[in-house]
C-alpha cells in the first residue's frame, strides 16, 4: 500500500543505530542500513530521504536512553559521590558493551571529520552535552554535594561531562574497563574533599 510503511520503525532504527555505531556515520551507506534492517533501500529513501535523517532519528533515540541511564545512576543514591560513581559505572558499562566493545556513539560521531558540518547534527551533539551538564549540575547542587565538592557544582559538572568524553577515547585506545575504572576513581578523589 503506497505511503504506508511496511516495517517497524523502532526495530529499523535500532538496527540502523547498531550499524552507525560499528561503522560510523560517514562510512555507513544506505545499502548497509538496508542489509542490516531488511528494509529495501528505496523504501528507506522514500520514508526518510537519506542516511543522515535515519541517523538523526536513531541518535535521538540513543541520547534519550543514555540520558535516562545517567539520571537513574545519579538518582540511585542521595550520596553525591556514590551517585557520580554510579554514573561512571553506567558510562563504562555502555562503552565496553558488545563484542567488540562499541565505545561511545556521541564521541565517535563528534570526532568524525565531516560530521559537524551538518548543523542539525552539531545541534544534537551540543544539546546532548548541555543536557548531560544540566543533569549532573542538578545532582551536584544539593547542600550535601556543595559541602563535599572541591570545586563549584557547575565546575564539577563541566569536568564530569568533559571527562566522560575523554573516557570514551581512552576506552577506544586501551579497551580495558579496569583501566577506565581506575581513571574514574582518580577523578572522584580530585572532585571530593
Amino acid at each position: 500500500m503506497a505511503g504506508v510503511r511496511q516495517f517497524d520503525e523502532g526495530e529499523m532504527l535500532a538496527e540502523a543505530l547498531d550499524v552507525f555505531w560499528r561503522k560510523g556515520l560517514r562510512a555507513t551507506t544506505m545499502q548497509d542500513i538496508a542489509q542490516a534492517t531488511g528494509v529495501l533501500r528505496g523504501s528507506l529513501y522514500n520514508a526518510y530521504g537519506g542516511k543522515e535523517e535515519i541517523f538523526l532519528l536513531a541518535f535521538d533515540s540513543y541520547v534519550g536512553r543514555f540520558l535516562d541511564n545517567i539520571r537513574q545512576a545519579l538518582d540511585s543514591t542521595p550520596d553525591p559521590e556514590q551517585g557520580l560513581r554510579a554514573l561512571f559505572n553506567a558510562a563504562i558499562a555502555s562503552m565496553t558493551s558488545g563484542s567488540p566493545a562499541r565505545g561511545c556513539l556521541s564521541t565517535r560521531t563528534a570526532t568524525e571529520p565531516a560530521a559537524l558540518d551538518d548543523p542539525r547534527l552539531r545541534a544534537r551533539l551540543r544539546g546532548m552535552l548541555d543536557e548531560l551538564h544540566g543533569i549532573v549540575l542538578a545532582a551536584l547542587s544539593t547542600d550535601a554535594s556543595r559541602a563535599r565538592l572541591a570545586v563549584t557544582p557547575d565546575e564539577a559538572a563541566d569536568l564530569v561531562v568533559t571527562f566522560t568524553r575523554g573516557l570514551a577515547v581512552m576506552e577506544r585506545v586501551y579497551q580495558d574497563a579496569t583501566h577506565l575504572d581506575r581513571i574514574a576513581s582518580a577523578l572522584m578523589r580530585a572532585l571530593f574533599r
